[in-house]
């Protein structure tokens, strides 16, 4: 879960979607950009992150490469599960920035993240594993309960249906509209942006480039930036 302000806390969803699309930096084409773990990447880790951290990145790497044929919800679960176990940590913990996103490789090699890592991580393995961009959307939620700004990943396994949300507050897969403690506020993904609504796609708002922080994280991950 994202640190919120008291003053940011106050802003309207409305407020809060078009702060993101708003956040103009980059103009980058997101669909392309790919989850990669060479050998060449595996001994970077090794040597900067230590053993352990390659170990967990061998893992990710073995989990896409045996699972492809997997059918798409146990697809889901699976990459759900993984990633829930890494540590969490907020962004000035972890990071020692107010708000960072992290690419899956460095969440996996410092072995935590914050609520957008988990989402970020969940999201590109799972289109490693065969699962079409359209049916993935990184969300902006706020989380009632603690009346702060949450991230999740969404599901969608039909366009117009209610998606499964991808969480690391609650592990368990459920619909969208049984998480009546999150109200949606938009979601991205590699193809674009949406104000969103618990069930349904939403309204589309424009490219996921335009999220500074979004450009930002897939130009380290075409660039293997560690």
């Amino acid at each position: 879960m994202m640190s919120f302000s008291k003053s940011r806390s106050k802003i309207s969803l409305a407020g809060v979607a078009l702060l993101g699309v708003l956040l103009l930096v980059f103009a980058v084409q997101t669909s392309a950009t790919r989850l990669s773990i060479s050998k060449a990447l595996l001994n970077h880790v090794e040597s900067k992150y230590g053993t352990e951290a390659a170990k967990r990145l061998s893992k990710l790497d073995a989990l896409i490469s045996r699972n492809s044929k997997m059918k798409e919800l146990e697809k889901v679960k699976l990459v759900n599960d993984f990633f829930n176990r890494i540590k969490y940590y907020t962004d000035i913990v972890h990071w020692k920035k107010q708000d960072y996103w992290a690419t899956p490789v460095e969440k996996l090699a410092t072995n935590g993240g914050d609520c957008e890592d988990y989402s970020i991580a969940k999201y590109f393995t799972l289109r490693e594993l065969g699962v079409m961009d359209k049916k993935l959307r990184i969300m902006y939620v706020k989380a009632l309960k603690w009346g702060e700004a949450h991230m999740v990943l969404a599901y969608y396994s039909k366009p117009s249906g209610s998606p499964l949300v991808l969480d690391n507050i609650n592990p368990k897969l459920l619909p969208a509209e049984k998480r009546t403690d999150l109200k949606p506020v938009y979601s991205f993904n590699g193809d674009g942006l949406w104000l969103s609504k618990a069930k349904g796609s939403g309204k589309r708002a424009g490219s996921s480039s335009r999220i500074s922080l979004w450009a930002d994280l897939t130009k380290r991950m075409d660039g293997s930036d560690l």
